[in-house]
């Protein structure tokens, strides 16, 4: 029997505003969904746009097993300046006329971004640093550095390039890369490698995982409406592969028990024959047991 607290539970995918923290987010969702169990997935920095994950009641539960490896934005990449922060909201520390820097030469600089590189973040990162954050570090004048950390970006496209009055070559550009790529950094190592420095002056976040602008909201339109973006059930089958199984196997591992394994390493959903998600299983030994339970016995 379907019960009314399930449809109540979900992701929201907001497409936040400039000038919010993903924490200002989430505080807005609680109001609006009248409720404190609301989470968020994939920090954005308060400058950043676009995409953000919000989970809602027990979909918070979701949030910590989604395998959200893959992120695309679009960004405009400033050379002739680089600043403190890495982006349009530091000192600048650095200037240098980039007119000069032909399109062929940023060609070549973008290819030697793209792929599997070694990049250090930005110290304004949330990178962890003796137990505490790089970007608190910052404010209080600590010296350190932050080591390498391998990263993929898969795509680096220049969509299109401006050369202005001041000196400045502005980029704008789309990227496809891993969790835990710093678009601030590719524009800093951008500018360095072409000798003229460089920072991030606009950044959005288009897609995370599977979760792109096409399912995201804004703030003003779940003002005027809160809605989710997703069921816990639509979320849980769009982000994991699946596995169908009967009813007797459907009540019983919605009840705590477990099924036969397959012999898959992989999280994913398992599906009755209604088309409902049941449950997020793992294999572990002669196992196949449940990490969540998507629709509770007492709720089918």
């Amino acid at each position: 029997m379907a019960d009314a607290s399930i449809e109540n539970a979900g992701l929201v995918i907001v497409d936040k505003d400039a000038d919010m923290t993903s924490h200002d987010v989430v505080s807005q969702c609680r109001k609006l969904f009248d409720t404190r169990r609301v989470g968020h997935a994939g920090t954005l920095d308060p400058m950043a746009t676009g995409v953000l994950v919000v989970g809602v009641e027990r979909a918070t539960k979701l949030l910590g097993l989604l395998s959200l490896t893959t992120k695309a934005y679009t960004a405009t990449i400033r050379l002739g300046a680089g600043t403190d922060t890495d982006d349009r909201e530091g000192e600048i520390i650095s200037r240098a006329d980039a007119t000069h820097v032909g399109d062929a030469q940023i060609a070549a600089g973008v290819a030697e971004l793209t792929g599997d590189i070694e990049q250090i973040p930005a110290k304004v990162s949330a990178i962890k640093v003796d137990g505490k954050r790089a970007h608190s570090l910052v404010r209080t004048g600590a010296e350190f550095d932050l080591a390498a950390r391998p990263v993929t970006v898969s795509r680096f496209a220049v969509l299109e390039t401006r050369r202005t009055d001041a000196g400045f070559v502005d980029l704008d550009v789309e990227v496809d890369c891993s969790s835990g790529t710093y678009i601030r950094s590719l524009a800093r190592d951008l500018g360095g490698a072409l000798g003229v420095g460089g920072h991030l002056t606009a950044l959005r976040r288009t897609a995370v995982g599977p979760f792109t602008l096409e399912h995201a909201r804004t703030l003003a339109t779940l003002t005027e409406g809160p809605r989710l973006s997703l069921t816990i059930d639509e979320a849980a089958k769009l982000s994991f592969p699946h596995r169908d199984i009967s009813g007797d196997e459907a009540e019983s591992i919605s009840q705590g028990r477990w099924l036969d394994p397959l012999g898959r390493k992989e999280i994913y959903v398992v599906i009755d024959p209604s088309g409902q998600a049941i449950a997020l299983v793992q294999e572990k030994g002669r196992r196949a047991s449940s990490v969540m339970v998507v629709r509770p016995a007492t709720l089918r």
